[in-house]
C-alpha cells in the first residue's frame, strides 16, 4: 500500500468545503473538486483527510460526518480500528450503522490487500520475508498468539497453522506439538512466529529459553529449525536466529 503524504490531521475537511460544516451543497462541490484533483494528479498526491471525504462523502454526507470519520482515523491506530467492534462505530462514536459498515468494510478490505496471495506457495529467503507473511495477521493482535510455518526443501510455506494463543512459556510450549504439522507433512523445516501485543519485539529471557530448547529439539526430530520470529507494531520484528546464533 502507498504510503500517504499527509498525515490526515493536518488538513481539516472543513477549510476545503467554503461552507458551513453541515452544508450538503458545500461537501458535494468540494468531493467533486477532490474528484476531479484525483483524475489529474492521481490518488498519492490526496491527504488522508481528503481520501476520506471521497470514501464516505456519499449523497447523504454531511460535512460532520465525515469529519467524524477523520477524527476517528487519526486519533485511533490501525491496531486500535481493527480490533473496535460495529457497535462501537455506531453507537460511541457516533457514526450510525450505515457509516459503521462503510468503516469496517474499508478496513477489512484494506487488511486484506496487504495478506500475501496463498494461493501460490510463499518462498521465505529471509526473516524479512517470514515477517511480512504473518504480520498482517500477527501484529494488530491484543493477545499472544504463536504460528508455524512449515516449509519444503525449497523454503516455500506448505502450511501456516496457529498452534498456540495466550502467554507462551516453556511449560506452555511443548516440541513434539511445535514440529508435529511438519512431522505430518514431510517438511523439511519450520519456522515459528509469535507476536508481542506491547509492539516490541524485543525477546525476553523466557524467548530465547525456549528458542534454544526448540533448537536443540530440532536436532532429534531432523528437522531444520529455520527461525524464531517476534513480530512487533510498525512493521517491526526480531529474528532469533540472528540474534543467538544458533
Amino acid at each position: 500500500m502507498k504510503k500517504l503524504p499527509y498525515n490526515v490531521t493536518q488538513h481539516s475537511l472543513w477549510s476545503y468545503a467554503g461552507d458551513e460544516p453541515d452544508s450538503t451543497e458545500g461537501t458535494r462541490e468540494h468531493i467533486k473538486q477532490v474528484r476531479e484533483r484525483l483524475q489529474l494528479s492521481g490518488a498519492d498526491n490526496l491527504s488522508n483527510a481528503e481520501l476520506i471525504a471521497l470514501v464516505f462523502g456519499t449523497a447523504s454526507s454531511t460535512q460532520r460526518t465525515i469529519n467524524q470519520v477523520q477524527t476517528l482515523f487519526s486519533s485511533n491506530s490501525l491496531q486500535e480500528l481493527l480490533n473496535t467492534e460495529f457497535g462501537e462505530f455506531s453507537q460511541t462514536h457516533q457514526l450510525g450503522d450505515i457509516k459503521a459498515a462503510q468503516v469496517l468494510a474499508v478496513l477489512e478490505l484494506a487488511w486484506r490487500l496487504t495478506v500475501p496471495n496463498q494461493l501460490e506457495q510463499y518462498q521465505i529467503l529471509s526473516p524479512a520475508d517470514a515477517a511480512n507473511l504473518v504480520s498482517n495477521e500477527m501484529a494488530f493482535l491484543d493477545h499472544e498468539e504463536l504460528r508455524v510455518l512449515c516449509l519444503n526443501t525449497k523454503n516455500r510455506v506448505v502450511a501456516n497453522i496457529k498452534l498456540y494463543q495466550g502467554t507462551l512459556n516453556s511449560s506452555v510450549l511443548r516440541s513434539a506439538e511445535i514440529f508435529r504439522p511438519a512431522i505430518s507433512r514431510n517438511c523439511a523445516g519450520i519456522i515459528i512466529c509469535h507476536n508481542h501485543p506491547s509492539g516490541d519485539p524485543k525477546p525476553s529471557p523466557e524467548d530465547e529459553a525456549v528458542t534454544r530448547q526448540l533448537a536443540e529439539a530440532a536436532k532429534l526430530f531432523d528437522i531444520e529449525f529455520v527461525d524464531h520470529i517476534i513480530i512487533g507494531s510498525n512493521q517491526r520484528f526480531v529474528s532469533l536466529k540472528e540474534r543467538l546464533m544458533w
